[in-house]
């Protein structure tokens, strides 16, 4: 199997707030549409810039959320059976979402 576009293969959850997420990302799609609109009525880029601040903030928190879940699911998972690639795919991850 190529490990790049490796699929979880272990039987469990892996987002326990799956409701919590998709709420989140409803959220992030609400302001960014919202942000389309402002951008294309000519609205004060103050405005704009705070509608943006709101995208990034729900986009954080849906973040958090699912690292949470990864880590207290998926990692554990991956530790008890001794597949330390996923502690690598995780560090990859992190490394892109800190960018």
């Amino acid at each position: 199997m190529d490990t790049k576009k490796n699929k979880h293969t272990h039987k469990h959850t892996h987002h326990e707030h799956t409701k919590a997420v998709l709420n989140r990302l409803s959220r992030a799609i609400g302001h960014l549409t919202g942000v389309r609109n402002m951008v294309e009525e000519g609205r004060d880029c103050a405005e704009v810039l705070i509608q943006l601040a709101a995208v990034r903030a729900a986009l954080s928190k849906t973040c958090e959320i699912i690292l949470k879940d990864h880590l207290e699911h998926c990692i554990v998972h991956a530790v008890e059976t001794d597949n330390y690639e996923a502690l690598d795919e995780l560090k990859r991850a992190v490394e892109l979402l800190l960018k």
